[in-house]
Formats: C-alpha cells, structure tokens, sequence
C-alpha cells in the first residue's frame, strides 16, 4: 500500500519507506489541553514513588490506563532520513480498556503545497485503532472517499507503530513494560499538571512477551521488523501513575540501499475518563480495489 512521494533524495526515500505500509510517518511539540479529571476510581492511593520503583511505575503504565478508560489525545511523529525532516500530526479519543480509537491525521505539505498523498488541500485522515487492525478514511491513493482501507497490523512489519502516522496508544504504553536502564529525571509540569519524568530504553521483544494478548501480536511483528531492537523513550506519569506523555525513538532500515531512518513519535493524553464510542465499518465499506502507487 503505497502514497505518493513527494521531494526527493533522503527524504523521498524516508517517505517511501513508510509510506509503503500505510500512510507516512511522526514530532512531538508542546501540547495544551486540560489535565484530565481525577480517576473517580481509588486509584489517587497509587501515590508514585518516583525515584524508588520506576521500573514497576513504567511497567504498570498500561494497566492504570485501562482502568482510567478514556483518555484525548494529541500526537505528532517525525521521520528523519538524508537530512529532510517529515512531520504528521493527529488529534482524537482513544478507549484503552477496548483498546479502540478515533483520530484525525493531518499530512504535511511540500513547498509546492501538496501533501504527503500527491495532492493540495487533500483532507485529513480519519483512522480508527482497534486491537490488530488499522481502518483509514480519506486515504486518497485512487481510494474513493466513501471507502475504507482496512490493514492488518500484525502483518506489518513495524507492528503499527509508524505506519499510520500514529502510534496507537495502548502500543506506546505496553513498550513502556520492556524498558530497562531507567533513569529518573525528577518532577515537572505538563499542562498544569505535576509529571514525573523517566528516561529509558525499551526492547521490543521483552515488550511483545510482556503485553496483553490484544497488543502482542503487533509488538512481536515490530520486533522482528525494526533493524533495532532498543527504543530510547521520554515517559511522564502524574501522581496516580497515569501515563500522561511518551516519546518513542524508532529507527530502521528503508531498504537494503538506503539510509537508516529516524522516527520520533510522541503521544499525549489528557481528559482521562472521557466516554469513547468507536464504530468500525461495515465489509461493504471496505475498500478492496487497487492502492494507486506513488
């Protein structure tokens, strides 16, 4: 499944290397949004004893989430490659006990002003994020609008991590039960509200083996897939352990000629308990003609 290209050199080729799974790739900026309300479930006695137990603070994170429910989200991720920088951006809800959400994508534009599909003012993409499937609407590629791509994740080679443009949320919390070499960086402040700050390494074999059966199957692709195992990460949790912040640093080959590729994805969550409703489409809504190569 290929979108155009636009540019050319590394940065084409950092496209294509992404853009032949799904959509393209993901940065992080600063967010804003409110902090979230409180969990409403006794989970504020989950005071986080930053400094003393990170590695179980970090391995716990997805698990708080789901009992959190909803959350919003903001996410940005960037890929890098011979020096040009490719950044998609995407906004929604995700539902972390049925591991499902909705997000709005936005692709970037060239000089020129197309997007990263080959076309001006090309719409954004709606993806839903379900447990082993990926749905994009607006796809463009020869996709009619009222279609819907479907993509089995776990037969991705990056497991979903970076295909879509987004790395689905739940994926980027269960990479957190792999880290290693944790090292506490102290409190601040993310959005009004207090964080604690953790850098590590996760490996993504020990994440996959770790992760709830919905997550496993695309963890244990991207392990396999990524040309390196050991993904350096920035992790912020708030005072009842939620996972409030996560930059991921993801890097793989485009080709067996091309140069290694750079992707940092960031997820941002807030408004915990948000209600999230997630339809997936009907088989007659499903696109299952040609994807228009690039």
């Amino acid at each position: 499944m290929v979108v155009q290209q636009y540019g050319d050199g590394g940065g084409a080729r950092a496209v294509r290397a992404l853009a032949a799974a799904g959509v393209i790739a993901v940065t992080a900026g600063c967010f804003g949004g409110d902090g979230g309300g409180g969990a409403g479930d006794g989970s504020g006695q989950r005071a986080v004893a930053a400094a003393d137990r990170p590695l179980d603070l970090l391995g716990q994170a997805a698990d708080v989430l789901v009992e959190a429910g909803g959350a919003e989200t903001r996410t940005s991720m960037e890929t890098a490659a011979g020096g040009t920088r490719v950044t998609i951006r995407g906004q929604g809800a995700y539902d972390f006990r049925k591991q499902m959400g909705r997000l709005r994508v936005v692709l970037p534009k060239d000089a020129a002003g197309k997007d990263a599909a080959g076309a001006g003012g090309h719409r954004p993409i709606t993806e839903l994020l379900a447990p082993g499937a990926l749905y994009m609407k607006n796809r463009g590629a020869g996709v009619p609008d009222d279609k819907w791509v479907r993509i089995d994740t776990t037969g991705l080679k990056d497991g979903n991590l970076v295909t879509g443009g987004v790395t689905d949320p739940m994926a980027a919390a269960e990479l957190l039960r792999g880290a290693a070499d944790v090292t506490y960086s102290g409190k601040t402040e993310l959005a009004g509200v207090t964080v604690h700050r953790y850098r590590g390494v996760a490996d993504l074999g020990r994440a996959a083996r770790a992760a709830s059966p919905q997550s496993r199957g695309a963890l244990s692709a991207a392990a396999k897939g990524f040309s390196k195992d050991a993904v350096p990460f920035d992790a912020y949790l708030d005072e009842d352990g939620r996972l409030r912040k996560v930059r991921h640093r993801f890097t793989f080959s485009s080709d067996a000629r091309g140069p290694e590729v750079s992707v940092v994805s960031t997820l941002l969550l807030y408004g915990f308990g948000l209600p999230v409703t997630v339809t997936l489409p009907d088989e007659d809504a499903i696109y299952t003609g040609e994807i228009r190569q690039g």
